[in-house]
């Protein structure tokens, strides 16, 4: 892709979100119900009722991992935020029945600033999620999130990671002229995407100082028959730790 249009795409990203948003709303997005079996640290099944917990999902979209944490949560000391890129994203998040403005504060943010603006103290946060959101993030800027990430997270506390894998489905059907720079795309909407390596992404999380629990690539096969279509998918999943 020509410079011209990198610089346009990269600059306009916000408007890009925020049109995807309008556009499918809340119908875009199905249920998570795989996010509990992988991530069960997000609603434990036993608690101290006394424990206080706070988690922070950047990148909260329309609250496809929040407003399942919010439903199923039996915690009642559970504070979580959120943020997105998207304002318009909050809006449809914050409007949702599920939305529970007592245990849930959300808000606009970039999260590729140096500085975060966010309504929590450094060290705070039990739990950081990422789900497929570092993929849409300008890769010379990935460090300083992941960075950040590290600085909010208490000694302890776990970043939680989900995202593309290299030569998944979705970046095998590129056409030609999308591609910004290697392994980095732009969707026919304008929203743009990466395709992580495990090794990549270890490098990254440790370069942060954090520690490494899980690492796994994810294959699968889906098969829609009534389409007769065969699709190879590739994710990767993470749990890295700030050591106490």
């Amino acid at each position: 892709m020509n410079q011209e249009d990198k610089d346009r795409f990269q600059s306009e990203a916000p408007k890009f979100w925020d049109s995807f948003y309008g556009i499918h709303d809340n119908r875009f997005f199905k249920d998570r119900h795989w996010l509990f079996t992988e991530f069960p640290e997000l609603a434990p099944l036993e608690t101290k009722t006394p424990q206080e917990r706070s988690i922070f999902e950047l990148g909260c979209g329309v609250g496809n991992t929040i407003l399942p944490l919010l439903e199923h949560s039996s915690e009642e000391n559970l504070k979580v935020f959120g943020c997105d890129f998207s304002a318009r994203a909050i809006e449809i998040l914050q409007s949702q029945r599920q939305f529970d403005g007592k245990r849930c504060q959300v808000f606009v943010m970039d999260a590729t600033l140096d500085q975060w603006q966010v309504p929590f103290e450094e060290n705070s946060q039990d739990i950081i999620v990422m789900i497929f959101v570092l993929s849409a993030i300008e890769p010379k800027k990935m460090q300083r999130v992941l960075e950040n990430c590290y600085r909010y997270l208490k000694p302890g506390g776990l970043l939680l990671f989900r995202d593309y894998g290299r030569y998944d489905l979705a970046q095998l059907r590129f056409k030609t002229g999308k591609c910004l720079e290697d392994n980095f795309y732009v969707r026919g909407d304008g929203t743009m995407v990466y395709f992580f390596t495990e090794e990549e992404l270890r490098d990254m999380l440790t370069k942060a100082g954090l520690l490494e629990e899980q690492l796994i690539v994810d294959r699968r096969l889906q098969v829609n028959r009534g389409r007769g279509l065969k699709m190879y998918r590739v994710w990767i999943q993470t749990k890295f730790r700030k050591p106490l």
